[in-house]
This record gives C-alpha cells, structure tokens and sequence, in this order.
C-alpha cells in the first residue's frame, strides 16, 4: 500500500522555498514508501494547464525573486507516476473548470477521496 499526501494550502511565501516546499517533499516520500496526491482548496490551482510565472516578478516596487514552482513539483511528481487527483467542489468554488487541469490529473468529487483512505498505509498533510 501507498501513503497519500494531501496539499490543501497553496504557496505560503518564499522561506518555505528557501529550505523544502511541501511537493518536494513529496517527491522524496514517493521515492521511500509510494505516493499519491490529492489537492484540496486553493493548492487544486498546482495542477492548472498554464504559463509560470515571470521570474524575477516586479509587485510595485519590490523584486520578487524567491518565487516556489509548484506545478513544475506537480508535473515531476506525475512523471514519476504518482496519482494525482483534484477535488471538483474546490475546483469550482474558484471558477475553474477541469478541462483546465494538466494531463494525468484525475478531478474527484470530495466524498469520493475521503470514501479512498482506508486504501492508504499512512496519509500525511503536507
């Protein structure tokens, strides 16, 4: 059996890019005990079909140079073959539709994931 890992913040600001972000780990917990993610709440915007972000990004006047790159994170996790599945009620709750998603991601409906964990050895909240 796998662990799952569930992201349900999404970017928490430069120092947590600066030592480990939370899909990186998850790269590592895949490579030791087999992994799969679910996104919930504003993390299901990881696993949206679109451009970075400018890098260096100019906020006013201030150089943000320490951006995270999570759905680079995302796309390395889902080459590895980690499952990867979005839930739709978030989904939409931002206006997004799942024809959005990159490829090799599945969009489940909340119950669904929940009805899922006792499939799981272990579930961490990254």
């Amino acid at each position: 059996m796998a662990s799952l890992a569930i992201v349900e913040r999404a970017y928490r600001g430069a120092v947590e890019l600066a030592y480990f972000d939370a899909l990186f780990l998850g790269i590592e917990i895949h490579r030791q005990l087999g992994l799969d993610v679910l996104l919930r709440g504003e993390a299901v915007t990881y696993a949206l079909d679109a451009p970075a972000a400018p890098e260096p990004l100019l906020v006013g006047k201030r150089l943000v140079d320490t951006l995270d790159a999570p759905r680079a994170d995302l796309l390395r996790l889902r080459d590895l073959g980690v499952g990867i599945r979005v839930e739709r009620e978030d989904l939409v709750a931002l206006g997004l539709d799942e024809d959005r998603l990159i490829e090799g991601v599945e969009c489940v409906a909340a119950g669904e994931s929940a009805a899922r964990w006792p499939d799981y050895d272990r579930i961490f909240f990254l």
